[in-house]
Order: C-alpha cells, then structure tokens, then sequence
C-alpha cells in the first residue's frame, strides 16, 4: 500500500486508574434488545415488506427477544403503517416491549407519540449525535448547544408522555448520545446526567442510557475503559439502565460487546447475524452462544438455528456466511486429519466414559444444541487423514472400523481425493469401502457351506465346517474342525493355496438393531511369503457366515494386489 496512513488521526484512549472490567466474568444475560427492523432493515439494499417484517418481529419472539426495536415511525408512511399494524393487529405479546427511535427534533417525536397510541409497553428511544467530529463538520456547534437540542428533546417526550402513562401505558425513555465512542468521555457524562434530570429518572423508573459504538474506531479494550470511565463517573448511575449498541468496522464488534459488560454494561443491542450498517451490527447469535459455551444461559432459544437462518435469508436477501458462527454451513465441519483423529477420538471418549460435559476437540458446542446433530461434521478432501474416512463410516453408515484398520482405509480414499482434486461425499467414500473390502468377490468364492456344532459332557465345543469354494473355474470341497467356525474354515482350507495366510486380527459388530440385524466382521491376515497384511471385511446376516466372507475378502485382496 502507498504511505497514506499518515492522514489517520489516531485513537487518544481514555486514561483510567484501578481500572476492574478485566478481572471480571459474565455470569448472566444482559437484557437483549433487537434492532433487526429498525437498524438491520435500513442496511438492506431492498428493506423488508411488511409481511416479511411481521414474520421477522414473530420470529424475535419465538426466539425470546422481550425488547424489539420496530422502526422509525416518523422517518415514511412506511414505517408509520408498520408500527400501527403491530399495535392495531395484536401482533405484541403482553410480555414483549416495542421500541421505536426518533431524533431529537421536535416534529418527528410529535409524529413518534402518535404511531404508538395504544401500544401497552414502548420504550421511546431518541439520540442526538455528541462526537467530537460531527460537533466540528456537521452541526458547527459546541457541546452546550449539543446538550440543549438532548435536554429539549427530553423536555417534550417527559411531557408529551404523561398523558400515555396515567392512561396505563408501560412507557419508558431511552437516550443515545450517538457516536459515544468518538466523545469526550466527560461530555458524555455531562450530556447524559442532564438528560436523566431532564427525564425525571429515579432508581425506581430508571432511563436506558445507550452508548453507541456507532462507528468503531478503537479496540475493544479501550472501549471498557471507556464505559467503566463514563459508570464512574455518572452521578445518576443507580436511575439509569446502561445499554450498549455496537457496531463491527473493526470486525470487533463482539468483542466489544463482552468486554462492555464486563465493564458494567446491562443491556445490548443487537441484530440476528450481525446485519446493519456497513460492517453490520453485534450478532445476537454469536453473542447468546458464547455465553452458552461457557455455561451461561443467554435466554435465548437457538435450538433450531436453522429455521431462524432460513427465515433471516429470504426476509432480507442477504446470506449468511458458511463461515458465520454456530449458524455457517461449514462451522461444524473438519477437513484437516488432525482434526478429524480429534474428533474422532473426542466421540469415542464422551461414548465410553459417559461424560455429561461436552468435551469433543474443536467443537465448542454440541451441535445438536442448535438443531444439527444431523449434518457432517467431518468431511472429507486432499487434506483429511486417515480417521476422517473412518469417522464418516461409522456416524454415516454403522461401520465401526478397527482403530489399526484406518490407515489402510484412509490411504485408499486419499488416493481418491488426490485423483478428483476435490471433496469427495460420504456416499462415494461407502462406495470405495465397498468396492475395496465387500464387494471382492474373486478369484475365492464360497459356493456354499454348512456348519456343525456339538458340545461335550464338559461344555466344551466343537464346530465341523464343510464347505464348496471355487477359484475361477476350479470348485473343490474343503472340510475341518475347530473350536470356532474361524478356526474350522482355517483348519478346513489348510493344504490349499490360500493356507499362506496366517489369521492376526478379528473384530465384529452389529450394523442394524433387531432380530433381522445385519453383523459385519473386520479380519486381518498375513501373507507368511511377504509378510504383508491385508484387510477383510464380510457382511451377513448370519454370525458365522460374516467372518468367512472377511477372510475371503483380505484373501481376494492379497492376490489382486
């Protein structure tokens, strides 16, 4: 890049003493406050009809959202006949609060009290912008006559109000100094304390002051100091609910809305996946599920984040990212092998340990938590390793291949990956098992067999195995005995060719529940000529049948290699 950084003014950090955020931890939710219809819908290149507002504000509710930012009633007719419809359609559940914004402009808060006539509970929510920069490029204005167009404003909602309360409305007031973050933070303390008197504000009706990061332009560090700075410092902090609004063009947003809290903050603003302005708004969703990683209940319910994620799509044409937290569709998926043996082995343990935590590496949630136990969490390229294919065998299929038996495996689909330059589906990865292990069906075959088994005055067991193998175009009987049928067939095809093979290994499992259950047999046997090993594996519905289709296989294998 050309020297042109030289032009930026850099942020100066409020300097604070025996600062305590850092040593803090969030043990609760805040109260959640969304402005997906007010600010995410303005940041839309097509804003949102009214049905697909509605549908949105229903989904809000359905999700546990309490406090709804729904619009700017006095910004169009629009947005006006939308706010009536919520409130005349008996779209609002009793327990949910409307919030609607204005600017501190004595016409548009006229125009605001009359589209929430009716309404049971409304949070009023004006602002003014208080910035060092737009004091000096927009109003050419010094902070008292900031302070005066706040404390008017506040003049005329207290008064314009108490008709709407004494007639039972739940109204409260709410105050954004817009661009807090680009304050003094002493002006911001002074602005804000004169709009709580201005507003009448008590520990009992208390006013929701919301600090706007509304554009961010400092680490998110700073702005804890900053907001610890400016709680200190407010005379009227026990009458006022501290509310955060940020926004993400440092790609921080999220960050700045945890350390906001550990800083004092009690409330956010937030919109679903992060919609708004330029680089968008803090994400709800990401934020709720933090805490839940860590054991928090953020009072949401995102048990079917994709429902919510389908709804937020077509009501606003923007899609969500693949790499989006919790909601992506590639966020629960691992390519890279070490990642896949971790998993893997992360699987196995919760399963035979029976742990009641969570403790699978490189998923910080289960992902059933938000509706998708049912989506691959392991898929499989040119970077997977030998547990990857392993893994998708057995959660895709039933196969529960054999720990030793997962190079062998992995080498052959990689070999498949490197051939078609790109990520291959869990059908085609079965396929290759198939067509590698079961469907091997020369040049041995077994024709037919019969087992016979008996059992001495001492319990000890006999089986006799008789059978008909053909290799190619040769068919010969085989009998032997043994104290298993492995041990019989082996016994029985002793001083034939294929008694070069020496039995090493042998694991079995069934792959479906019920009488009709299908078992399969995992074998390994050696070449005493080379020394090589080779796999097989059988499928049967019959328990003594699986195991011979297994050596057969890892047979069949060693000669076509």
């Amino acid at each position: 890049m050309k020297p042109g950084f030289q032009k930026y003014i850099p942020f100066q950090p409020q300097k604070i003493e025996n600062r305590t955020w850092p040593d803090k931890v969030i043990t609760k939710a805040p109260i959640w406050c969304s402005v997906d219809l007010r600010d995410g819908n303005q940041a839309l290149v097509d804003p949102m009809n009214l049905q697909e507002k509605l549908e949105y504000f229903h989904t809000l509710v359905d999700i546990g959202v309490k406090e709804i930012e729904i619009g700017f009633p006095s910004a169009s007719e629009t947005e006006y006949e939308i706010c009536r419809e919520l409130i005349e359609g008996g779209h609002i559940p009793d327990d949910v609060t409307i919030q609607v914004l204005v600017q501190a402009r004595e016409h548009l808060i006229r125009r605001t009290f009359e589209a929430i006539q009716g309404a049971k509970n409304v949070i009023l929510h004006f602002y003014n912008s208080t910035s060092t920069l737009q004091r000096k490029v927009v109003f050419h204005m010094e902070m008292d006559g900031i302070t005066k167009i706040a404390t008017d404003a506040a003049d005329l909602i207290y008064e314009m109000s108490q008709p709407m309360i004494q007639g039972g409305m739940n109204l409260r007031f709410e105050y954004s100094p817009e661009s807090f973050m680009g304050t003094e933070m002493d002006n911001a303390v002074d602005i804000c304390q004169a709009v709580l008197e201005h507003l009448h504000a008590t520990p009992e009706n208390k006013v929701i002051l919301n600090l706007p990061t509304t554009v961010e332009n400092c680490m998110p560090n700073q702005f804890a100091d900053m907001l610890e700075y400016f709680i200190r410092k407010l005379p009227s902090r026990e009458s006022a609910i501290i509310s955060l609004h940020p926004h993400n063009d440092r790609g921080t947003g999220v960050a700045t809305a945890e350390m906001g809290l550990l800083a004092g903050a009690e409330r956010v603003e937030a919109t679903l996946f992060g919609n708004g302005e330029r680089t968008g708004n803090v994400d709800i969703v990401t934020l709720a599920m933090n805490m839940w990683t860590q054991g928090v209940d953020p009072e949401l319910d995102f048990s079917d984040i994709n429902k919510v994620k389908e709804m937020y799509e077509r009501c606003t044409k923007m899609p969500v990212g693949d790499r989006q937290p919790y909601v992506g569709k590639l966020v629960f998926t691992a390519f890279s092998g070490s990642h896949q043996d971790a998993i893997n082995k992360g699987t196995q343990y919760m399963k035979e340990s029976g742990s009641e935590y969570w403790e699978i590496p490189y998923l910080p949630i289960d992902p059933a938590d938000v509706g998708r136990e049912y989506e691959p969490i392991i898929r499989i390229n040119s970077q997977s390793g030998k547990g990857g294919a392993a893994y998708i065998m057995e959660h895709n299929f039933g196969f529960e291949l054999p720990k030793a038996m997962h190079p062998e495996f992995g080498h052959i689909v990689q070999v498949e990956t490197d051939r078609v330059g790109k990520e291959i589906t869990p059908e085609r990865i079965n396929q290759l098992f198939h067509e590698e292990y079961i469907d091997v069906d020369g040049p041995y075959y077994l024709r037919k067999h019969a087992f016979q088994e008996t059992v001495d005055s001492e319990g000890h067991s006999r089986v006799a195995f008789q059978g008909t193998i053909q290799h190619t175009d040769t068919i010969f009987e085989v009998s032997g005995e043994g104290n298993g049928p492995i041990d019989a067939f082996f016994n029985a095809i002793k001083g034939e060719k294929m008694a070069r093979f020496s039995f090493l290994d042998y694991f079995s499992h069934a792959i479906t529940n019920g009488s009709d259950s299908q078992g399969v047999a995992y074998i390994l046997l050696q070449d005493q000529r080379d020394g090589r090993k080779y796999w097989g594996v059988g499928l049967s519905h019959n328990i003594n049948l699986a195991p011979l289709r297994a050596i057969l296989s890892a047979i069949n294998r060693a000669k076509r290699a």
